[in-house]
């Protein structure tokens, strides 16, 4: 039988690609310390399961395609907090951050149109942009220079008449980066001299360390027309498996257009919007001490890592990912040979290589993402096992070179 090309051109998620490895793993016996995939251990606020219960409907109904109006409220006095005022026909309620990815990409571009993206990227963009016939562009960014962004000239030089957009996640996934004010004054700039939209995802915003102050795309006024921001429960109030999100821009023929899309797929589920509502209802004490654990984890990690030799870590200053260059021959090979042929009483541990989160070629196949979502004895544990791995590893090499 024949496949589409747009199917067979698509790449497995380095994230989830290797899982049948770890599932082997675990049928002989072993634990396996997940820092593959960003979810987090965190309990989920109790409000999300408690109003579900509370449910008195006889039936479960479609939603609105734009979503619940109590759920886009509750959203709406959510981005208050944020200096980013809306009103309802401002935002659409999503099957998480994924569809609206998918859709901002899908409103904006035509097949064989390209949208540019700092390189690493959060790997499933490329999912996203393949299933579309959209081409990613990459800036690339290095751990050198905190993975933050080339000057204007470089970007400059990589838009072409097919360019349409410009696609961030900051904070960043896989790099914890975040992006200063100038940096994103410097992308307002190009995006009003080149009439291309700003594609912001989100999703991490309060994870932001060491007193850092973070700035929304939505805070540029001079953009709002072109500004599209792509937002999740997920990370935020650890609930990915709510899959609640939201599109919204203060374009309204842009948003009325992305309507069609949300219509064709009816609705997103009604109960999950429920338990959203609350979710957004918990008080700011519980994102306070979230940020606190996170950073804790994060300062773990790095101190881990820093006593493995050949091992290149810069310190993410974001969300709760961090890419490491490893003093092996290949970052895929070395996490399949840590779950088939190597543990420490019987634990290992399983990372995403990250050549997946590159678009050019060639680029970090000796890197990989580790998320520190683990507690934080759990984490100490796990870095000592890949420490122990990395010095054990049939094809360790000298050192990683700098990048």
């Amino acid at each position: 039988m024949k496949f589409s090309k747009r199917i067979t051109s698509m790449q497995s998620s380095p994230i989830r690609r290797l899982v049948p490895y770890a599932e082997a793993a675990k049928a002989e016996g072993k634990k396996v310390y997940h820092l593959n995939i960003g979810q987090p251990d965190i309990v989920t606020p109790p409000g999300f399961l408690e109003s579900i219960k509370k449910f008195a409907g006889d039936v479960i109904a479609y939603s609105a395609s734009h979503g619940s109006y109590e759920l886009i409220d509750a959203m709406i006095d959510y981005y208050k907090g944020f200096d980013i005022n809306l009103e309802r026909k401002n935002l659409i309620v999503t099957n998480g951050g994924s569809e609206a990815l998918s859709f901002a990409l899908m409103a904006t571009c035509d097949p064989g149109d390209e949208v540019l993206v700092p390189e690493p990227f959060y790997a499933n963009y490329n999912a996203f942009a393949s299933s579309v016939n959209v081409k990613l562009v990459p800036i690339t960014t290095r751990a050198r220079e905190g993975f933050h962004l080339p000057p204007k000239a470089e970007i400059l030089k990589k838009i072409t008449p097919l360019t349409r957009a410009i696609l961030f996640s900051n904070p960043g996934n896989p790099t914890g980066v975040i992006y200063t004010r100038e940096e994103m004054e410097m992308i307002a700039d190009i995006a009003l001299e080149k009439d291309i939209y700003v594609i912001a995802d989100e999703v991490y915003r309060e994870f932001v360390y060491d007193g850092l102050k973070y700035t929304s795309f939505g805070n540029i006024k001079r953009l709002e027309d072109r500004v599209i921001i792509v937002d999740s429960i997920s990370k935020r109030y650890s609930a990915c498996g709510a899959r609640i999100g939201c599109i919204l821009s203060r374009n309204e023929e842009l948003m009325a257009q992305t309507m069609k899309l949300a219509q064709g797929r009816l609705c997103v589920p009604t109960l999950e919007q429920v338990g959203a509502v609350a979710l957004y209802k918990t008080p700011k004490s519980y994102l306070e001490e979230v940020n606190k654990e996170y950073q804790a984890r994060r300062d773990i990690l790095i101190s881990k890592v820093r006593e493995m030799p050949g091992v290149i870590c810069e310190e993410p200053k974001g969300a709760f990912y961090v890419v490491a260059k490893l003093p092996v021959d290949d970052a895929e090979k070395f996490v399949i040979w840590m779950l088939k042929d190597f543990h420490v009483d019987n634990e290992t541990v399983m990372m995403a290589p990250a050549e997946g989160f590159y678009a050019t070629p060639g680029l970090g196949r000796d890197e990989a993402r580790l998320a520190y979502v683990l507690k934080k004895e759990d984490l100490s544990r796990a870095m000592d096992i890949l420490k122990a791995g990395l010095e054990a590893y049939p094809g360790r090499i000298k050192s990683a070179s700098n990048f």
